[in-house]
C-alpha cells in the first residue's frame, strides 16, 4: 500500500503542474460545440457563475465553459476530449447538493438532506461543467416488474408525476427536487429512507461513462434483477461515488407501490430526551413507521414563523405511517401509546391530504426556516448519523456542545435510522465565529465516530469532510480508495479534489 501512496502523490503533483486554465481557451469552447452544439455550450459569466456553487456554504469555483449534454453519446465524446487535453470535468445536476460535492450525475440530494455543507459542485481548478439536466428522458417503466429506467437529469418529483397513474411512486425524497442521477450519485435519502432505504437500495443498474470516455453497465448490459451475484458489485461502487469515479447517464431504480391509506401525526414532548427515547422505542418495536422526524423546540419555533404553522414550541416528532385501510389506524395507535409513555404531550393526528403536505413542506423548508432567524446568515448542517442506540447520547451530545461554543444550532433529522443534522446559522464573515463552527461540526464528528457512527450519513463528502475520512476508514482504507480512483481515473479529471 506505500507503493499506492507513493504513485498517487507523484501523479498529483504532476497534474497540479498541467495548465489546468485551457478551459478558458476559445478553441476549447469551439471544440466543445463540434462535438455538442452550438445551442450546449456557453462561456458566458452568467452561466458559469450559475454552475460554480452548489447549497453548500464553502466558497464557489466557476468553470470555464458549461456543456449541456443531450445523450450518453455526448458524456462519452466530451469525457474522451477532455482526458485528450487533461481537463477537469464537473458533472451537474440540479445544484442542490450540501457538501460541495458535483451535482448532476453526481449530486443528490440531497438536499432536505443536501442542503449547506459539503462544497462539491464547485470547479477548484475551472475546466468543464457538464450539465446533465436536458438528459431527461424516461426511457422505460415495468409495473409489473416494479422498476423504470431513466437518463440522469429526470428529477424525482417528473418520475413520480409520470408513473402516477400506475399506482407506483418513488419514494426517496431527499427534500429538493434533486435529479436522480445527482441521488445515485451521493446515495441520497431523506424523511422515507426508514421505511423505503436509501439509494444504495433503490438503484438496480446504472449506465456509466469512465474517465476515458468508455460506457458501461455496472449490473449487465440488459440487468433489471431484483437481485445478482453476477460479477463484482460495480453498482455500489457507483452509487456514492459523487462524480469521482464515473459520470452517471442512465439508472434503472425500484419502485414500490403507493399506498392504500396514509396517516401523519405530530407530537411535541416535555424535553427532547423524551422524544428521542420515544423514538428508539417505536424503531425497537418493530412498527413499520414509513418517516419520523425530531424537531427540537429551536427548529419547531423557526417552522412555525416561516411556513406559519401554530405548533408548540417544544420538541417535536414529526410521523407518517403507511399501510391499508385495515390498519393504518392500529399502526398510529400502537405510536400514540409508546409515545405517552415517554412523556408526549399530546398526539395530534392528521388524514387531510393538503395539511400532511404543509406539514412536510415545513419539515423540508427547515434550513431555510432556520436562516431566517437570523437574516443575511448561511447554514452549515452536520450530518452525523450514529446506530439508534447511540442517538440520545448523541443528541445530548450535539446541544451542550452548541452551549459551550455559544453557537445558533437548531436539530432536525431522521432519526428512525440514527441520522440528524444541526443547523448552525453562521456570519461567513465573521472569522472567529467560522472557527467556532468548524469547531462544533469536528467535535460532533468525532464524537460519532466514538459511537461507532459515520460523518455523513446522506450528503456525502464532498470537500467539506475528506480530512474526518481517514479517521473513519483509517490509512488502508483510504489508500484503497485512492487505488481506485486511480486505477478509474489516472489523470483525475472526473469533480478533482472530491471526496479523497
Amino acid at each position: 500500500m506505500n507503493l499506492i501512496k507513493v504513485r498517487t502523490t507523484s501523479i498529483s503533483n504532476i497534474l497540479h503542474k498541467l495548465t489546468y486554465r485551457y478551459a478558458s481557451s476559445q478553441a476549447l469552447v469551439t471544440d466543445l460545440k463540434a462535438i455538442a452544439g452550438n445551442e450546449n455550450v456557453s462561456n458566458s459569466a452568467s452561466v458559469r457563475e450559475q454552475h460554480g456553487h452548489d447549497e453548500s456554504y464553502h466558497a464557489g469555483h466557476e468553470p470555464d465553459v458549461v456543456v449541456f449534454a443531450q445523450s450518453t453519446d455526448h458524456v462519452s465524446q466530451i469525457v474522451k476530449y477532455c482526458a485528450s487535453k487533461h481537463i477537469p470535468i464537473i458533472p451537474w445536476g440540479t445544484g442542490t447538493g450540501l457538501e460541495g460535492t458535483d451535482k448532476l450525475g453526481f449530486t443528490y440530494f440531497l438536499l432536505n438532506c443536501i442542503f449547506f455543507h459539503i462544497g462539491g459542485v464547485t470547479a477548484p481548478k475551472g475546466g468543464v461543467c457538464l450539465n446533465l439536466s436536458r438528459m431527461d428522458k424516461i426511457i422505460s417503466v415495468n409495473p409489473e416488474d416494479f422498476d423504470c429506467t431513466v437518463q440522469a437529469g429526470v428529477t424525482r418529483n417528473a418520475l413520480n408525476t409520470f408513473i402516477r397513474d400506475t399506482g407506483l411512486q418513488f419514494p426517496i425524497d431527499p427534500g429538493a427536487n434533486a435529479s436522480l442521477g445527482g441521488m445515485c450519485a451521493t446515495s441520497a435519502s431523506g424523511t422515507m429512507a426508514v421505511k423505503y432505504g436509501t439509494m444504495r437500495e433503490n438503484v438496480m443498474n446504472l449506465e456509466v461513462v469512465l474517465a476515458d470516455g468508455s460506457i458501461i453497465k455496472t449490473s449487465g448490459l440488459k440487468g433489471r434483477s431484483r437481485k445478482t451475484s453476477a460479477g463484482y458489485n460495480l453498482t455500489n461502487l457507483f452509487v456514492g461515488q459523487e462524480g469521482t469515479l464515473g459520470i452517471i447517464t442512465e439508472a434503472t431504480l425500484k419502485l414500490h407501490a403507493t399506498p392504500e391509506a396514509v396517516l401523519a401525526a405530530v407530537a411535541p414532548f416535555k424535553d427532547f430526551q423524551s422524544a428521542v427515547d420515544a423514538t428508539v422505542a417505536i424503531m425497537q418495536s418493530g412498527l413499520p413507521v414509513a418517516r419520523i422526524e425530531f424537531l427540537d423546540e429551536k427548529m419547531v419555533d423557526a417552522c412555525n414563523r416561516f411556513s406559519k404553522l401554530s405548533l408548540d414550541v417544544l420538541p417535536t416528532l414529526f410521523l407518517e405511517f403507511h399501510g391499508s385501510n385495515n390498519n393504518i389506524e392500529m399502526q398510529g395507535q400502537l405510536a400514540e401509546e409508546t409515545c405517552k409513555s415517554f412523556e408526549c404531550l399530546k398526539f395530534n393526528y392528521e388524514t387531510e391530504t393538503d395539511k400532511r403536505a404543509d406539514l412536510w413542506k415545513a419539515r423540508h423548508n427547515a434550513i431555510y426556516a432556520a436562516q431566517a432567524l437570523r437574516p443575511g446568515s448561511k447554514a452549515y448542517s452536520t450530518d452525523v448519523c450514529v446506530p439508534i442506540s447511540a442517538l440520545p447520547g448523541m443528541i445530548t451530545f450535539a446541544k451542550d456542545a452548541l452551549k459551550r461554543l455559544n453557537l445558533l444550532g437548531p436539530i432536525v433529522g431522521h432519526v428512525g435510522d440514527g441520522n440528524f443534522h444541526v443547523f448552525l446559522i453562521i456570519d461567513p464573515k465573521n472569522a472567529e465565529e467560522v472557527e467556532r463552527v468548524h469547531e462544533y461540526s469536528i467535535a460532533l464528528a468525532k464524537e460519532s465516530l466514538r459511537v461507532n457512527g459515520t460523518v455523513t450519513g446522506e450528503h456525502g463528502v464532498g470537500i467539506g469532510k475528506k480530512q474526518l475520512l481517514i479517521e473513519e476508514f483509517g490509512p488502508a482504507g483510504i489508500n484503497t480508495m485512492k487505488a481506485i480512483k486511480q486505477a478509474l481515473d489516472p489523470l483525475n479529471i472526473l469533480n478533482p479534489d472530491k471526496v479523497i
